[in-house]
């Protein structure tokens, strides 16, 4: 499969998502290009900002919506491996599969970032108008009043006023909405009195600061809870409006609704650092927190023992099936240790533990993981048990080199294959 044949099948997946600026030609034309740049990198090549630079270029194409971010995942992590790999007996497919998960989590936080920008570069041009409009008022106020009502009525942001001593001006629809308010119920009341104790936050500090004359604008995110309990996630903007004696006159906020935003970016977030089969964390996620984590550390290496007997014998399914049970079990056993595991290969998994009491610890986390995971489980009907190779290592003081940690653990268990108290598949 080349570039052009893999362009046109993500085409394809992409096809009835949004209405896109390009038509088919087109988008067929910069997928195709985009395409020889993910299959040079799948093989190994040296451009690390080919994923995201394409996540840029589909939201610049307005593809703006989370379907497009599953269907492209899809797409690199299948066609793009058959698109690399010389054919399923190829010896490099194993890397060229990984290459691939890597280029697509690059592609989900790629997207998540360019899709924040462009909401934040609209976000900022609204904000210029509505000031504009404000400041124009002085100089023809009933013109240009006229001009600012249809804009703070009609905007699908959220716009509202606040004089100096923290009551609510006026504000247009989309903002009472937003705070579970109508229109006619804000204006004269404090904002304080408007968001409720629940939601006296930062974002009401920087106002109380603003009020007080002791800043001129802020931005930030705030979360929003409504009085029956749901959330949402509100950004919002702050500016201080002055007079022509350059006294300030009043403050004008924008807000905009960012809950959709942020709840794909953490769905985003969480597919690109968790096993997609499993819901462990994986092992780009595991070598994230080993970076930063408390000392010291404990570390259990497992690699389940007859589990490819199961596959050949029963299936991948089976398999998969085990292998999610397994995940079950190991995140029950380490609950009580404070732990993480992971899943870092095929049936290999790694055990984090941080602030580790000592070796005893670990040792007894060991003990007790493989005494539950070598415990009979059945699946669909079949009896099946898997053996367990553990191996453990402490550490008073995170090693200089995270690989280190991983690899003294990885040679314990491999010292441990023949450990006798491990069960055959069956």
């Amino acid at each position: 499969m080349g570039s052009w044949e893999l362009a046109q099948r993500w085409a394809d997946a992409l096809d009835g998502v949004v209405a896109p600026t390009l038509n088919r030609s087109q988008i067929e034309d910069m997928l195709a290009t985009l395409c020889t740049g993910l299959i040079e990198a799948a093989r190994g090549g040296e451009d690390p900002d080919i994923a995201r630079r394409s996540a840029r270029m589909l939201v610049a194409a307005n593809y703006r919506d989370s379907a497009a971010v599953s269907r492209t995942v899809r797409v690199l992590c299948q066609d793009l491996v058959d698109a690399a790999a010389d054919g399923p007996t190829d010896p490099a497919l194993p890397l060229i599969r990984d290459r691939a998960i890597e280029l697509a989590a690059d592609f989900a936080a790629g997207f998540t970032a360019a899709l924040r920008s462009a909401s934040l570069g609209e976000q900022e041009a609204t904000l210029a108008a509505v000031l504009a409009a404000a400041r124009e008022a002085e100089h023809r106020r009933a013109l240009s009043e006229a001009r600012f009502e249809a804009v703070f009525d009609g905007a699908l942001v959220g716009i509202g006023t606040v004089d100096m001593t923290g009551h609510v001006v006026n504000c247009n629809a989309t903002l009472a909405t937003m705070l579970g308010q109508t229109p006619e119920t804000m204006p004269g009341r404090t904002v304080a009195d408007i968001l409720g104790p629940q939601n006296l936050n930062q974002a009401f500090q920087e106002l109380q600061r603003m009020v007080a004359g002791e800043s001129e604008s802020f931005r930030t995110e705030t979360e929003h809870r409504h009085p029956d309990g749901r959330i949402t996630y509100i950004d919002l903007s702050m500016s201080a409006v002055r007079d022509a004696d350059n006294g300030i006159e009043f403050l004008i906020g924008v807000a905009v609704d960012v809950t959709q935003r942020k709840l794909l970016a953490d769905r985003l977030w969480r597919e690109a650092n968790h096993d997609a089969l499993t819901g462990l964390p994986n092992r780009a996620h595991l070598f994230t927190r080993l970076a930063d984590a408390a000392s010291p550390i404990g570390v259990c290496y497992l690699d389940l023992d007859g589990f490819k007997e199961i596959n050949d014998l029963w299936g991948h399914r089976i398999g998969d099936r085990v292998l999610r049970v397994v995940a079950d079990r190991m995140r029950e056993t380490v609950a009580t240790h404070d732990a993480m595991p992971a899943r870092i290969g095929g049936d290999e998994f790694l055990v984090l533990v941080e602030n580790c009491a000592g070796e005893a610890q670990v040792a007894m986390l060991a003990d007790e993981l493989l005494a539950e995971l070598t415990r009979p489980l059945e699946v669909d009907g079949h009896v099946l048990a898997v053996g367990v190779s553990i191996g453990v290592a402490y550490f008073d003081e995170l090693p200089y080199a995270v690989d280190d940690l991983v690899h003294t653990a990885d040679s314990a268990m491999y010292r441990n294959k023949n450990d006798a108290r491990r069960d055959p598949a069956r």
